[in-house]
C-alpha cells in the first residue's frame, strides 16, 4: 500500500525553461544553443551541467550562480513555472489521505521559492539543504525519512530514470516514471524507465494508480 508520494522537482513539478534561459542569457548564447547542448550531453550519459562547461570551459558554476544572484539574474520561480497538473494532482492525493512530499536536486534558494508558492504538500526539501544529491543513496534515505513511512510504502515520481527510478528502487521505494520534459521523453522506453512500477504521462494519473 502506498501511503506517501515523493516528487522530483525539475520537469516533474516545474518547467526548467526559465532556469536554462537565464543561463543562456548570462553566458551570451541563444537558448536553443544551450538546450541543444543539454540534450547532447544527457544523451551521452553526462551531467547536464556539462552543457555549461562546453560553452565556458573551466566555469565555476556555483561562483557564476552567486554572481547571477548579485546581478539580479538569479533563480526565480512563479506560478507560471508549474506544470498545469501540479496543484490539482497534489491536492487530490492529499485529499485521498496520502502524505505528499517534495525532494529534488535543487538549491536552497529554489527550496525557498517553492515554499513561497505554497504548494499543497506536507513537507519539502532539496539536495542543497541536505548537502547530498541524487542519485546518492543517502538522498533517498532522507526522502524516506521525509515521507515518514517505510520505504516500501513510498512512491517516488520523477522524469529521470538514472537519477530517479533506479536509485529509488534500490532504496526499496516504489516508482513512477513521468514522461515529461527532455529527459522523460528521451529515456521513456529505456530499460531503466521500464523498471518503474508505473509509467505515467501526467501527474493526474497518479490518483488512479493509487486506487488500484
Amino acid at each position: 500500500m502506498i501511503r506517501a508520494v515523493a516528487f522530483d522537482v525539475g520537469e516533474t513539478l516545474i518547467s526548467d525553461d526559465r532556469g536554462w534561459g537565464a543561463w543562456a542569457d548570462w553566458l551570451g548564447v541563444k537558448p536553443h544553443t544551450l538546450s541543444a547542448l543539454v540534450g547532447a550531453v544527457v544523451a551521452q550519459g553526462r551531467d547536464n551541467a556539462d552543457a555549461l562547461r562546453l560553452i565556458r570551459p573551466g566555469i565555476d558554476i556555483e561562483a557564476e550562480r552567486a554572481a547571477m544572484e548579485r546581478a539580479g539574474s538569479g533563480e526565480a520561480l512563479s506560478e507560471s513555472d508549474l506544470y498545469p497538473d501540479v496543484r490539482s494532482a497534489l491536492g487530490a492525493l492529499r485529499e485521498a489521505g496520502v502524505r505528499v512530499v517534495v525532494a529534488g536536486n535543487q538549491t536552497t534558494r529554489v527550496a525557498e521559492l517553492l515554499r513561497a508558492l505554497d504548494l499543497p504538500v506536507d513537507a519539502l526539501a532539496t539536495s542543497g539543504e541536505w548537502g547530498v544529491a541524487k542519485p546518492d543513496a543517502e538522498f533517498f534515505a532522507r526522502t524516506v525519512e521525509l515521507a515518514g513511512v517505510p520505504a516500501g510504502e513510498v512512491l517516488y515520481v520523477g522524469d529521470h530514470p538514472q537519477n530517479d527510478i533506479l536509485p529509488a528502487l534500490a532504496a526499496g521505494m516504489r516508482t513512477a516514471h513521468l514522461r515529461r520534459g527532455p529527459l522523460g521523453h528521451l529515456w521513456a522506453d529505456s530499460g531503466e524507465a521500464l523498471a518503474a512500477d508505473w509509467r505515467v504521462q501526467s501527474l493526474t494519473e497518479l490518483v488512479d494508480v493509487l486506487a488500484l
